[in-house]
């Protein structure tokens, strides 16, 4: 399955939408993508992993080093995710303990209304 990125805009956060596999082959991509958000100067991520079916070791680890590119810019970083076998995941690596993880883009951005727009 190929990985699918899309970024919009919410309540000023820029969200990634992930979709598909997250591999060792297309974590690359993904670590790509959130590297120039990163280098365009995005301060808060939220990484969208509602279409997710994959996630292996490589992708976690695009995850935790883009949690720490932002923290040396001084940024934000939050998942959404609430698919129970990617959740499992984060549990049983303890990264539910580093991430901050949200059920919705919604509660991750604090935007009650879902007025996000798409770029």
């Amino acid at each position: 399955m190929e990985l699918s990125l899309a970024t919009r805009t919410v309540a000023e956060h820029t969200v990634l939408e992930v979709g598909g596999e997250v591999d060792v082959y297309t974590a690359p991509r993904l670590r790509e993508r959130l590297v120039e958000l990163v280098d365009a100067g995005e301060r808060n991520v939220i990484v969208d992993l509602g279409g997710v079916e994959f996630l292996d070791s490589t992708g976690l680890g695009v995850l935790v080093g883009a949690m720490k590119r932002l923290r040396v810019a001084h940024g934000r970083f939050g998942l959404v995710c609430a698919k129970e076998p990617l959740l499992k995941i984060f549990r049983i690596t303890a990264l539910d303990q580093v991430f901050p993880i949200y059920p919705s883009v919604e509660a991750a951005t604090g935007d009650s209304d879902g007025s996000g727009s798409t770029s």
